[in-house]
């Protein structure tokens, strides 16, 4: 396939396996376990990443995100951990963006002590925020943008001009904007992660991860990669293939549903502040502007102080009360007791995280729908 073909052209065809016996119009699935070793090419096995449905939707990921190869993983955490472990040892140092998920900040402080690997917040989203964080010993700047549940902006071109000045290699969570609406890569950074399980499944039903960058640099991944053995089975591979298929114009819709839901939300009585880097007041709009082609399906936002968030979502009916995001049908969660229970309530309120926030996954029903469902569930808690 053409890489520079349409990104809807790739989203269908990138990666697709041929059908050579039956001429079918969708990827055959290979569920073997176990593949020929004489003669052959590639010596083909699961745990190695390699196997043709495996090989398949890496490319068509990697097509996407404009990278040169990509390693595809059973979760967005098996994507972060690996990537980073595969880049650091110990006695070595790296800087994080201080908005990240919480399943990543818990897994840095966590597991990191036992490596000896050392690292640092940034205090703020500017590159002058990461630079007086570098140490002798650092190798690495890790950012996330848009940030989980704020929808932070960090200047990518800023970041990578930071890290290449100092010789340290660069990642980024890029679950939140997709490759639909943002591309790292062509902004300077070394190495992109997914978790799969949000926009890239789209339909709530699937787990996984990628990460994404040069060829030589997944090369070297792969050599943790396959140690840890975080590899996706063959089905979930194919059904990923499947979903991405429809990514652009699911991802289309969910940005246009999120900001004509921003600007409806702005306008309540209601809700105290909404975070959404579409509405032109929010701090990183034009940043967001400049390296973003879409502002995204997620938005947040703070309830008054007189409503009670977790009532808030209860009354919900067409809205999903879930853990996750990125499906197809809208959803909302309180980060403070979901994706962001694990951090300490010093490091939440640092963050902006209160008992009033709610996150919004954007889905991609009627909008009047979704406003009507969020105007009946505050009208029975007012």
């Amino acid at each position: 396939m053409n890489k520079s073909a349409d990104f809807r052209t790739l989203c269908v065809h990138a990666g697709e396996l041929k059908d050579t016996q039956h001429g079918g119009a969708t990827s055959p699935i290979f569920t073997s376990t176990s593949y020929a070793f004489n003669d052959v090419e590639i010596k083909q096995y699961p745990r190695y990443f390699n196997t043709p449905n495996q090989r398949g939707l890496c490319e068509k990921i990697a097509a996407l995100e404009g990278a040169e190869a990509g390693l595809i993983f059973g979760s967005g955490m098996a994507a972060v951990s690996t990537a980073l472990l595969s880049h650091l040892s110990s006695g070595d140092h790296v800087i994080f963006q201080d908005d990240i998920y919480g399943g990543t900040r818990n897994f840095i402080k966590r597991e990191f002590p036992k490596y000896g690997i050392e690292f640092s917040f940034a205090k703020g989203l500017d590159s002058s925020d990461f630079e007086v964080e570098i140490k002798s010993n650092t190798k690495g700047l890790y950012v996330e943008t848009p940030s989980n549940p704020t929808l932070k902006i960090t200047n990518l071109r800023e970041i990578s001009r930071l890290a290449k000045s100092k010789s340290l290699w660069t990642m980024i969570d890029n679950t939140f904007a997709s490759p639909v609406n943002q591309k790292p890569i062509a902004h300077g950074i070394d190495i992109v992660i997914h978790s799969a399980t949000k926009y890239l499944g789209g339909h709530s039903d699937i787990s996984a991860g990628v990460v994404l960058s040069k060829k030589s640099i997944i090369e070297h991944v792969f050599e943790s990669a396959k140690n840890l053995g975080g590899n996706l089975s063959e089905y979930t591979v194919w059904l990923l293939e499947r979903s991405i298929k429809t990514l652009y114009l699911r991802v289309q819709a969910q940005n246009n549903n999120a900001l004509l839901l921003s600007k409806f939300l702005q306008e309540q009585d209601w809700t105290e502040q909404v975070y959404y880097p579409g509405l032109e007041d929010h701090a990183g709009h034009h940043v967001a502007k400049e390296q973003m082609s879409g502002f995204g399906g997620i938005l947040s936002f703070d309830l008054a102080p007189n409503l009670d968030a977790k009532k808030f979502l209860l009354g919900l009916e067409l809205v999903k009360p879930t853990m996750s995001l990125a499906g197809i049908e809208s959803t909302a969660l309180s980060p403070r007791l979901t994706s962001h229970a694990l951090l300490s309530e010093d490091e939440r309120q640092a963050q902006g995280i209160t008992e009033q926030m709610v996150r919004f996954s954007a889905g991609i029903e009627a909008i009047d729908d979704i406003q009507r469902d969020l105007l009946q569930s505050i009208s029975k808690i007012k």
